[in-house]
């Protein structure tokens, strides 16, 4: 009997606003299966009759991590992935090094970091339509410092890949597009 194919977890890792969900939709429109850390903390959230509001899910984030160790998340999401029958998945926003671990106890993986300027990521969280986005620099520099703390700093700068973002839209597909290209779908 032939031994499984091992699967893969492109983890995407970034400040908040630098760009992982454009990234991720790139690896959306091959079909690839994406799994988003806010989601998981979103749902978690609901779960525990808590409002998705900006402070409700930074603290929830913390709690969790503290509660069950900094690779909870990751925890969380090997069952979501041992469900589909694919090699390739897309893992966005994880946080911190221990979550890379939890990961590789199980899948290979290989991080994407996406880098852009504060300035740049502060105007885009502007922009978005969600709970927790920041109503001010304040708010903004409150968050980062939360992601931070966590660890996200440390992950970025390990990451085996980095993409800049502070062009238009298209440049960051195009060079997520050309990053996930070699890895099988």
């Amino acid at each position: 009997m032939d031994k499984p194919k091992p699967k893969t977890v492109v983890v995407i890792v970034g400040m908040p606003g630098a760009g992982k969900s454009l990234a991720s939709s790139v690896a959306k429109e091959r079909g690839v299966p994406v799994f988003v850390s806010g989601d998981i903390i979103r749902a978690e959230a609901k779960r525990r009759n808590l409002s998705p509001s900006r402070k409700n899910l930074g603290t929830l984030m913390l709690n969790i991590r503290e509660e069950e160790g900094m690779g909870a998340v990751a925890k969380r999401l090997a069952p979501l992935i041992d469900k589909i029958d694919t090699s390739l998945f897309v893992y966005e926003g994880a946080r911190n090094i221990e979550e890379i671990e939890e990961l590789n106890k199980k899948y290979r993986v290989l991080t994407i970091a996406i880098h852009a300027s504060r300035g740049s990521r502060f105007r885009r969280l502007l922009k978005r339509r969600r709970s927790d986005r920041p109503r001010n620099w304040a708010d903004f520099l409150e968050r980062d410092e939360r992601e931070l703390k966590v660890g996200v700093g440390k992950l970025i700068a390990i990451a085996d890949r980095v993409v800049e973002n502070e062009d238009t839209k298209n440049d960051l597909k195009r060079r997520t597009r050309r990053l996930l290209r070699p890895l099988p779908s």
